[in-house]
């Protein structure tokens, strides 16, 4: 049996514990010094010892665990993994019938009540991320109720933990036949290239599917479409298959280049007749503004952090001077596509972020539409910062 470790949660967060807040912070414990293996059950009570819930000891971002059942006599165990796995797979029901969507995620971390661990479904294949050494010791339960519930061609895994002070994202085949990657998945009628096998990344952010087909249905039509920090270049081929008339996508990573041309090409787009660039995206942007080059449709999803030899990026701090850089290059009564999955700030705060972007630079703008995480990246409503995807649709108005 897994040892078990009483920890007393600090009186001032009590109120968040009992209405369902996942997450153990480090700082709502009072006796942290108790904690010694990663993978140690907690018994977490009050100043009076009074049973609050069992999670798990697992440091990942701000926490130090997870909640996994607030029944005091709950068993943390085979049966309890199996049953999370099998109501989280019955509300994808609808996906796995879908033959126009072949990948999805099917469990989404504390969302489906387990914290730091997701699977995502890839067409046969299970993908499965850990998110600290503390729940990859539950793996072997993980793994059996997995085995049981679905079939798959194959199943991989990432884990994406910190170890002995080092940041590990390796991925591994665990069981099945291994796949020959790269696969060809489909996402509302449109092909991706996808590998399970090539690092931290498959080629593809499953979260932004309802964005991708938002763009290729309603926003690409006759457009000029760039696509900043483009990665594989997945809202190009969104728009393109829109009807957009041109298409630039933007990233400084060299291997953007070749992802690009393989998911345009597994579409059937030429995508010598689109724009491909490999170069800082703060550079094109000035590259952009020498040239007088306008564009429709502007995608700004950069990640929440990056680094280059010539600066540092943060969304927290510089997504108004992104925006205001988007403005200066978008046509008038163009659309701006601004994302960001930055936990540390919701929705509210990133309004405040597209208002200053407008207001210096002396542009009127509309919020056409907005949305967040797609359906089976369940979370908890009562934890905006759980919903972490922020996306808004904006109009650049005429001055």
């Amino acid at each position: 049996m897994t040892k078990m470790i009483t920890l007393r949660v600090d009186q001032s967060f009590l109120a968040d514990l009992k209405r369902g807040y996942p997450l153990i912070l480090k700082e709502a414990v009072v006796n942290t010094d108790m904690l010694r293996e990663e993978g140690e059950l907690i018994r977490l009570v009050d100043r009076a010892n009074r049973y609050l819930a069992t999670g798990y000891y697992g440091n990942q971002n701000k926490g130090i665990g997870w909640v996994l059942t607030t029944k005091e006599h709950e068993e943390i165990d085979g049966a309890f993994f199996k049953t999370k796995l099998k109501t989280a797979l019955d509300h994808r029901a609808d996906f796995f019938e879908d033959s126009q969507t072949t990948a999805f995620r099917v469990f989404n971390g504390e969302g489906d009540g387990i914290g730091g661990l997701t699977i995502d479904y890839f067409d046969g294949y299970y993908m499965v991320s850990w998110y600290s050494d503390g729940i990859y010791s539950f793996k072997q339960y993980i793994y059996d109720a997995l085995a049981e519930l679905v079939e798959f061609k194959a199943i991989y895994e990432k884990k994406r933990f910190d170890t002995k002070g080092q940041y590990i994202e390796q991925d591994d085949f665990v069981m099945g036949e291994p796949g020959d990657f790269p696969i060809i998945i489909k996402e509302n009628g449109m092909n991706f290239a996808v590998n399970l096998n090539d690092g931290a990344m498959t080629g593809i952010f499953l979260d932004q599917r309802d964005v991708r087909r938002t763009i290729r249905d309603y926003y690409a039509e006759d457009t000029n479409m760039l696509n900043t920090f483009s990665y594989t270049g997945a809202f190009s081929v969104a728009a393109a298959l829109g009807g957009a008339k041109e298409t630039t996508s933007v990233d400084l990573a060299k291997r953007s280049l070749a992802k690009t041309i393989e998911q345009f090409s597994v579409n059937g787009i030429d995508y010598e007749a689109q724009n491909i660039k490999v170069m800082d995206v703060f550079d094109y942007f000035k590259y952009a503004v020498r040239h007088n080059m306008k564009y429709d449709l502007v995608v700004l999803d950069p990640p929440s952090f990056a680094r280059s030899k010539k600066m540092t990026f943060s969304t927290a701090k510089d997504y108004p001077k992104l925006l205001m850089d988007a403005i200066s290059i978008t046509e008038k009564n163009g659309i701006i596509v601004a994302s960001t999955n930055n936990a540390s700030f919701g929705m509210k705060k990133f309004k405040t972020f597209i208002d200053k972007a407008f207001k210096d630079s002396n542009t009127r703008y509309k919020i056409v539409e907005q949305s967040s995480l797609p359906k089976d990246f369940r979370a908890n409503r009562d934890f905006p910062e759980f919903n972490y995807l922020k996306v808004v649709f904006i109009k650049k108005l005429n001055k």
